[in-house]
Formats: structure tokens, sequence, C-alpha cells
């Protein structure tokens, strides 16, 4: 019996693809990243730590709707956002302003602007909670 080697080629290497695993896509990349600088304990109130978080918001992105289980102190290095926060108008922020996000207030944030969004934040929450839970959509 005479082999007929391009077929033979060709049925090996299609085989070899029929059986080939295809990687699953990487999930889509967060447009919000959050680098933790500093954790410390507060001594003038135990039970509570304090937490220093560069955030990086990208051009067009929105941060998921999310709660902190305590207060967060925002000041904007650099870019231009709307933070709409529940129960408040939505407020406009831009480099150089700062403001407060109450505990337990479920918040968007989205940049508005040309340039990735800095923030500096810093939040008073108690010992041992997540630092960000994720918040259902407004009704």
């Amino acid at each position: 019996m005479r082999l007929n080697r391009p077929l033979l080629l060709c049925s090996l290497f299609l085989g070899g693809l029929a059986g080939a695993q295809v990687p699953a896509a990487a999930p889509p990349a967060s447009p919000l990243t959050r680098t933790i600088l500093q954790t410390q304990a507060l001594t003038a109130s135990p039970g509570l730590e304090g937490v220093l978080v560069k955030a990086e918001l990208a051009v067009g992105g929105s941060a998921p709707r999310h709660t902190h289980p305590g207060e967060e102190f925002v000041y904007v290095i650099e870019g231009t956002a709307t933070f709409a926060l529940a129960g408040r108008p939505v407020l406009s922020i831009k480099a150089g302003d700062s403001f407060v996000i109450p505990p337990d207030t479920p918040h968007v944030a989205t940049n508005t602007g040309t340039v990735p969004l800095k923030l500096l934040s810093t939040y008073i929450i108690p010992k041992g909670k997540p630092l960000a839970t994720p918040a259902p959509l407004a009704p």
C-alpha cells in the first residue's frame, strides 16, 4: 500500500488542531487600580485603622459602584471626574479638589477628562474590614 505523504501530513496536522486547547479570553482589565501605600492602626481609636491609597482611573473609565466601611478623605492629584454619591447631587472634581465620602455610601466615579484620574485617599475603617465592597445598582 502506497501512502500519500501530503495527505497524511495534512490529516495529522488537522487532527492535532482538533484536540488543541484554545486559551480562554482574559477578563477585561478594571479601569480602576488601587495601590495601598500604608496601613496603620490608630492609637487614638482602638479598633480602627488608617489606610493611605493611591488610586488611578483610566480615561473614560468608571469605577464599579461600591462602598467603604468608614470615611474616605480624597485629594485629586490629576484629572477630572464625576462622583455620583447616593442621596447627593453629582460632584464634579478636578486636580486640587478634596472631599469626603461618608461610610457605607454607595458611589461611582467616572473619569470625564483626557488623562487618567489620580487620587490620594485616606480611609478610616474598622480593622479587618475590606477596604471596598461592591454595592448593588441604584433602583
